[in-house]
């Protein structure tokens, strides 16, 4: 009997939604969709001598990973932001949305039990559109090219379905020149990327 028992326990404990199907194999793909708070880290000099403002924006965001094996995977992540922009004089610089795609590359830690880490390294480029230069008039901001890096974790919640936490930090460097007036600013955006959200593997 204690046998039927022990046989019963560990039927029960392996069909458990939190531990069943959430080993990461090669050819898994994972779709997570985060709501993110983009906090700007700026450093910019406008050419009147001012300093560049740029608020925070909180915005939906998805990402794409595909595991190339248990522990290596890409991520690419999809979202648009706003930004307001002012000087310190108090001039209103107006606004601008980007865009900016950025491809990780992920180690993916298999040996912790009810957490899955994970540690990024890659690239973005951002792409600056519907700029708005506010009391300075029309305003150009150059497109940026820069490095990201990556931490966070999974945790097993259901059968293929997780609770993500994801901090990124990217640098994007731009310089902003606004019209007619000639005034020009350059600009280290490099914001950190703070997402809480929800996954699934396919």
């Amino acid at each position: 009997m204690k046998s039927v028992y022990a046989t019963l326990l560990a039927a029960s404990v392996l069909s458990t939604p939190a531990l069943a199907n959430h080993h990461f194999e090669a050819g898994d793909f994972m779709i997570r969709a985060r709501a993110v708070g983009v906090l700007p880290a700026e450093d910019g000099r406008v050419s009147n001598g001012d300093s560049v403002n740029i608020d925070n924006s909180y915005v939906p965001e998805l990402d794409f990973t595909y595991f190339f094996t248990p522990n290596i995977a890409a991520e690419l992540i999809a979202a648009v932001t706003p930004h307001d922009v002012s000087t310190s004089s108090g001039i209103d610089a107006g606004d601008a949305w980007l865009l900016p795609p950025t491809l990780t590359l992920q180690y993916h830690f298999t040996q912790f039990s009810g957490i899955k880490p994970y540690v990024g390294a890659g690239v973005n480029y951002t792409v600056f559109f519907n700029e708005d230069g506010g009391a300075l008039n029309d305003v150009d901001y150059d497109n940026s090219f820069g490095p990201a890096l990556q931490v966070g974790f999974d945790v097993p919640i259901e059968e293929n379905w997780y609770f993500n936490v994801d901090v990124k930090k990217i640098w994007i460097d731009t310089q902003a020149t606004f019209r007619p007036s000639g005034v020009t600013a350059d600009v280290d955006i490099d914001p950190w990327l703070v997402g809480v959200g929800i996954g699934y593997k396919f």
